[in-house]
């Protein structure tokens, strides 16, 4: 039987009318057509299908929508501002720390996570925060240093009282 379900998705409420066996990933891609969280192995083990939740990352994958109602829900969509790419989105690019791009979503959530409890963080606390998130066609190195950057950049722009 279906219910009603309030998710609070990057910023906006939207009411969905589901069963409550529908995985969050689920309703992200096929309710709210936000398609940046990929399903891949869908038993939570490699990380493509990312998302935050209270800002902590989750495998929307293994994670019913109803278990997440009323909570703070952040995908890769909601990254960019006003047309601007967040700076991790940017580091990714400018470091080519992504060949197919299937993992790229949920890297950049587990990065964001990280970034936003330690905004300094060590190349091993990098390797940690990501180490739930598989990448089956580059190498972590470059992934490695899009996240070292894009750490060094936010703090600059904080430092500089940029928004």
């Amino acid at each position: 039987m279906k219910r009603s379900v309030l998710l609070r998705v990057n910023g906006e409420t939207h009411e969905v009318f589901i069963t409550p066996s529908r995985t969050l990933l689920e309703v992200l891609r096929h309710d709210l057509h936000l398609t940046g969280a990929k399903e891949a192995c869908g038993i939570g083990a490699c990380g493509a299908c990312s998302v935050l939740v209270n800002g902590k990352p989750v495998n929307s994958c293994i994670t019913l929508a109803v278990e997440v109602e009323g909570q703070e829900i952040e995908t890769i969509e909601g990254l960019a501002e006003a047309g601007n790419l967040h700076p991790l989105q940017k580091a990714f690019i400018d470091h080519h720390a992504f060949q197919c791009g299937f993992c790229t979503p949920g890297m950049i959530m587990a990065a964001k996570a990280l970034l936003d409890r330690n905004p300094e963080p060590t190349e091993e606390e990098i390797r940690n925060a990501i180490s739930g998130n598989l990448c089956r066609c580059t190498g972590y190195g470059n992934i490695t240093n899009a996240i070292l950057s894009a750490a060094e950049k936010m703090r600059k722009k904080e430092s500089s009282g940029e928004r």
